[in-house]
């Protein structure tokens, strides 16, 4: 991990996605890299349902007070009812944003030093107040992903930059527009983001090659008991990424260069771009000229995607 994250802040990222789920808990992970990094921000995911506002806020503002302002956060409210309940967690889907929303307001506030009185359907505190304030005004940013209304309804409320999974340009720009609408009517403006894996090589032939490389041990029945797993998921996310390949290899490429090979079996973010360094280049600019302004990107093995990706496609981009 320290590997990854030092070549990440040499190569000239800004920043490094750090999920939240069932496997190390990733507070701890980012805490660790502090010391041996330099300029990288870690984008630290949590799961409001798990965990109360304060503390939140407590350890997102200690956070940035020891990396000097690097921390941003990754608000995940959850799709799928049975990794939840693992951690206590029994609320249904609308039911989990509606405690986002109250989470976030309380969040929100005790962050810009305000002392807090809230009683809603499910959040409660008394007298809530940090005892000191984050380096970042008025706190460190919010990411937010999730396709459902409910989740757009926190998102244009709350989010600092709404992230999509990698959708076809045209999806993308019809919810960038949804998000942009809805924020307007809260009197607020979200920024966007991209949340997609990249294989890139020196030509396009290498980097199909590579591609199919990585799902050419798969047997139908590992796809379809991974389609199984993803079909129980109450994430609209999750239904929109397997809407794109139906469970099937045989249409993969499901628009120009854009590849859902990765979603047969990994949940979650599920397409890659997939070409040489210049193809690469041209299909970020296109979703950058629908409004994405950041690209959270990764590829396998991390480390080699991360020096591939800053080395063929970081020179192509003005960015």
């Amino acid at each position: 991990m320290r590997q990854i994250a030092q070549a990440v802040d040499q190569l000239g990222y800004g920043g490094m996605l750090l999920g939240t789920g069932q496997k190390q808990d990733n507070w701890i992970v980012a805490s660790s890299l502090i010391p041996v990094t330099q300029r990288l921000r870690f984008l630290v995911a949590f799961r409001p349902a798990i965990m109360s506002p304060s503390l939140s806020a407590r350890m997102a503002a200690t956070f940035d007070q020891i990396s000097n302002g690097r921390i941003v956060l990754n608000v995940v409210t959850g799709g799928d009812s049975e990794e939840l309940a693992k951690d206590g967690v029994f609320l249904d889907h609308d039911a989990r944003y509606e405690l986002t929303d109250e989470f976030l307001t309380i969040w929100r506030s005790l962050m810009q030093g305000a002392e807090v009185n809230f009683s809603g359907r499910h959040l409660q505190v008394k007298g809530a107040k940090l005892e000191f304030l984050p380096i970042q005004k008025p706190y460190p940013t919010l990411y937010f992903g999730g396709s459902s209304d409910a989740a757009l309804k926190v998102a244009a409320k709350h989010i600092d930059v709404y992230l999509t999974w990698g959708e076809p340009p045209q999806q993308v720009a019809e919810k960038i527009a949804k998000v942009r609408q809805l924020a307007a009517e809260q009197g607020r403006s979200v920024r966007f983001g991209i949340r997609i894996h990249v294989i890139v090589r020196e030509t396009t032939q290498k980097a199909w090659d590579a591609a199919n490389d990585l799902i050419k041990y798969l047997d139908d029945d590992a796809i379809a008991n991974a389609q199984k797993r993803f079909a129980l998921s109450e994430s609209e996310g999750q239904r929109r990424m397997v809407q794109l390949h139906k469970g099937s290899r045989e249409q993969l490429e499901i628009s120009p260069n854009l590849w859902s090979g990765v979603g047969l079996v990994r949940g979650g973010a599920g397409t890659a771009l997939v070409g040489d360094a210049d193809t690469v280049a041209i299909r970020m600019l296109e979703y950058a000229e629908l409004g994405i302004d950041t690209f959270v990107l990764s590829g396998y093995p991390h480390l080699e995607a991360a020096y591939q990706v800053a080395e063929l496609v970081f020179p192509r981009l003005p960015f």
